[in-house]
């Protein structure tokens, strides 16, 4: 029998009733943080498993700020997962601010409103990394859940290699587009410009811009 993956301590397991559906919530710790998956529907899981990696972002997940699309994207994905009858949510804490955490990711949005920076730069500005995430956990979680390949809720290709150097294969990527605003667009131009991200929801904005 294989070694466990996670100690007995740093998981827990209940049942989770939303306003979405009934999931099975799996609480586990791991690289000095706690996580969420929650798994909706048919079970076990196996390959092709609709997943959606989703980094921590207060203030657009619970508040809904709108100068990012991170809460619209984690409302998405869940709905996604709940007309597909199955899938994981795997919710990865400690990585706000692309894991510069709160305070820091507070002060870069001050040099954004004052000065116009980018996402960015107004990181590196401060002296702090662009994007520190780590995505070992989801990989470790869903390997937990006996998930061997997923299709990819995710517009950043990041994520597919990582997630495909720790063990699970991504048999597909599906995009997670959510419409441009006055109030992101400068924040998804940066990180289709200068982060690689697949945005091509962008371009029908200019045009917009351009006629409007």
């Amino acid at each position: 029998m294989p070694d466990p993956i996670f100690a007995r301590e740093d998981v827990a397991e209940s049942e989770l009733v939303t306003r979405r559906g009934r999931f099975r919530a799996v609480a586990f710790a791991h690289g000095g943080s706690e996580h969420l998956a929650l798994v909706f529907g048919r079970e076990p899981l196996g390959e092709d498993v609709l997943v959606r990696v989703h980094s921590e972002c207060l203030t657009g997940d619970i508040f809904g700020a709108v100068r990012c699309e991170c809460g619209e994207q984690l409302g998405a994905a869940l709905d996604a997962i709940v007309r597909e009858g199955s899938g994981v949510l795997v919710y990865l804490r400690g990585q706000e601010g692309r894991g510069i955490g709160l305070v820091a990711k507070v002060r870069t949005h001050v040099l954004q409103d004052e000065q116009g920076m980018d996402t960015v730069d107004s990181a590196t500005s401060l002296g702090l990394p662009v994007d520190v995430r780590d995505y070992t956990p989801a990989a470790l979680v869903l390997a937990h859940l006996g998930v061997r390949s997923v299709r990819l809720m995710s517009n950043n290709p990041d994520k597919i290699s990582s997630l495909e150097e720790h063990g699970i294969r991504v048999s597909s990527r599906v995009p997670l587009l959510m419409p441009a605003s006055p109030d992101n667009i400068a924040y998804l131009r940066a990180k289709r410009d200068r982060l690689g991200h697949d945005l091509p929801q962008l371009d029908r904005f200019a045009v917009g811009e351009r006629h409007g």
